[in-house]
């Protein structure tokens, strides 16, 4: 029996004890892992700047207001020296994020010590904890330090950081992306001309179909809003080709030789561009639009079916009265000449002392009579004659008139295959033959009973009352204008030939320039200086044009050097057919707006934004106008 005992106690020993230790180790894992549990959940949720954000194994992403837990590992030998540095960290002023340490070796000593994970789920009772043995200890000695920020000191960081991103995307230009798929299209095109490309079919297939994209997802865009969002994504996958092909070909002395042939090239279609842009410009000055070809023509015939009664003007007892305001008004534009005169007579004070004296050539005789009786002036007094009426006016009397129907003349301005290749395309305009463009420096002539006399270019516009110029004192100078020197390229030297010694030894290349298109002049003064026997001598020494290119300006200047007096700025503003950057203010405060320049406000190509100050001189509800198809 004994023995029988015996062998049942060792049994029990040897079979029943490790049962109990197996399941007493099996609660004590058990009671670790929900105790590891707990405690992740308890970090996974923890509040960080008033949001709460789960942690994973993963690292994540970083943004402005959180970045990524960075792990300050402390080794302490003792569980005090954690309490103290948790202290002292509550005392300290608080960082922007938390930080978490935790190491593979760290959450392994965690699972096997209950003891660390309460130290940092319960802080406090790390006080309390004895020190188990030396394996515990060790592990003590790895710890996470956990920092919060309060919310508010959180909140300006944030603020900060929005702030910052918000001025970098104002100070990025508007077409960023644009010019960036731009460079990118020519990265690909000079890549695709290179020998190892074109020997990689495959690589070449790809950019091609990259081209073709991104060529289709830029369209005419001119800012990054106007782009599709699709181009974003084939901007990613042309940077993405362009990478592949960059390890194919990495000879950069290539890349340099074909980058410098295709900017010369682009330079040389440039210059081209440039030049025919040049000469259409001026072709189109050049023409006669539709509507204003066929306005005088509808004058005319309804002019004819007029009796002779009907087609007189009133109160032409007042064209040589010498006490009114006389203007002078060469033109054959019917429409020009009717906003001149509208404007002016709608600041006029005094209307009817105002009388304007149209010159016009035959053609366009009949039709610009028809509208000013059709549409008279108010109280102004209107006179409308034609050159053929100036029998004195003859090619024995006047050079420029002999000149201007040479043949070597009328070749220079109608080859139009020369022109392509003339620098001064500008001067080579028709209108130049026309004997009206001259007429200015006859106005005592045209004038014999009148003292002084306004001369308006017909692309202009009255803003103001400008009876005052009449009352100028010009302290005996024959010429009254506004001076344009404010600019380099409108001094002497701009206009006129100074390696000539004819004009070297005779005039300043550095004096000041002034403006034709409003002009108050002196006729008793001009007759007795005889200023149209000046003009007559340079015009005779200007035959061969080499002096001066064609044009009225340069002849007024040596015309009338050292006899013009400078008026006020604001009497007279030009740029306005050529300038889209003259002043808002100078527009509003001047007397008189000029259109010089190619960019006429009744032409398509005139600069918009300055054709209202034109047109709304115009009432396009005539029937003349509308039968034309003419609008605003």
């Amino acid at each position: 029996m004994k023995v029988r005992h015996i062998v049942l106690c060792l049994l029990s020993v040897s079979v029943i004890a490790p049962i109990f230790l197996y399941t007493d180790r099996v609660g004590t894992f058990l009671s670790l892992s929900s105790s590891r549990r707990n405690f992740l959940d308890d970090i996974a949720a923890f509040t960080l700047s008033g949001d709460t954000r789960h942690l994973n194994v993963l690292p994540q992403e970083t943004s402005t207001v959180l970045k990524e837990p960075v792990g300050i590992v402390y080794s302490d030998h003792s569980t005090n020296s954690f309490s103290n540095d948790f202290q002292t960290t509550n005392t300290r002023e608080h960082k922007s994020t938390r930080m978490l340490s935790a190491t593979n070796e760290e959450r392994q000593t965690q699972l096997h010590n209950p003891v660390a994970i309460r130290q940092v789920t319960d802080p406090a009772s790390a006080n309390l904890t004895p020190t188990l043995d030396s394996h515990s200890s060790a592990s003590n000695h790895l710890a996470i330090k956990l920092e919060q920020q309060p919310t508010q000191s959180s909140g300006k960081i944030d603020q900060k950081g929005h702030s910052d991103n918000k001025s970098d995307r104002l100070t990025e230009p508007a077409d960023a992306k644009v010019r960036h798929l731009k460079d990118q299209l020519i990265r690909a095109k000079v890549y695709l001309s290179l020998s190892p490309i074109k020997n990689n079919p495959h690589v070449t297939r790809e950019l091609r179909l990259r081209i073709k994209e991104v060529s289709r997802a830029l369209g005419d865009a001119a800012n990054d809003t106007d782009l599709p969002k699709i181009a974003f994504e084939k901007l990613k996958a042309m940077e993405q080709s362009l990478e592949k092909v960059k390890q194919i070909q990495d000879d950069c002395a290539a890349m340099i030789k074909k980058l410098r042939a295709m900017l010369h090239s682009t330079e040389e279609q440039l210059r081209a561009h440039k030049k025919q842009t040049t000469f259409l410009t001026q072709l189109n000055a050049k023409t006669l639009p539709k509507g204003l070809h066929c306005l005088p023509l509808r004058l005319t015939t309804e002019y004819y079916s007029l009796n002779s009664s009907q087609q007189n003007f009133l109160n032409q007892e007042k064209l040589e009265d010498p006490w009114l305001y006389h203007y002078a008004l060469f033109s054959d534009n019917v429409l020009a000449a009717a906003v001149v005169v509208n404007s002016t007579v709608s600041h006029a004070k005094h209307p009817s002392s105002h009388v304007f004296h149209i010159v016009t050539d035959r053609l366009n005789y009949a039709a610009m009579k028809m509208w000013f009786l059709g549409n008279p002036p108010g109280k102004a007094t209107i006179q409308v004659q034609s050159i053929e009426e100036f029998t004195w006016l003859n090619s024995s009397y006047s050079p420029v008139l002999k000149q201007l129907g040479s043949p070597s003349m009328i070749d220079y301005y109608f080859r139009a295959y020369r022109a392509s290749s003339d620098s001064n395309l500008k001067f080579r305009n028709p209108k130049y033959l026309s004997i009206l463009n001259h007429l200015r420096f006859y106005l005592p002539e045209i004038f014999p009973k009148l003292n002084k006399v306004l001369f308006l270019d017909d692309d202009i516009v009255v803003q103001k009352d400008l009876s005052g110029l009449w009352s100028l004192d010009l302290k005996g100078n024959v010429n009254g204008a506004v001076e344009t020197c404010g600019e380099s390229f409108h001094r002497f030297d701009r206009y006129l030939n100074f390696s000539n010694p004819l004009i070297s030894n005779n005039f300043d290349p550095h004096a000041c320039g002034w403006a034709y298109g409003m002009n108050i002049f002196d006729l008793e003064e001009w007759r007795r200086q005889n200023i149209t026997e000046v003009y007559h001598r340079w015009q005779k020494r200007n035959h061969d044009r080499q002096l001066w290119n064609l044009g009225t300006l340069p002849a007024g200047l040596i015309t009338f050097w050292k006899r013009t007096f400078p008026l006020d700025r604001y009497w007279h503003v030009l740029g306005l057919g050529y300038n889209p950057n003259v002043k808002q203010r100078e527009i509003e405060r001047a007397a008189v707006i000029h259109y010089n320049g190619n960019l006429k406000p009744w032409l398509e190509i005139g600069i918009s934004k300055y054709k209202n100050y034109w047109a709304k001189y115009i009432d396009y509800d005539l029937t003349y106008l509308r039968d034309c198809n003419i609008n605003p």
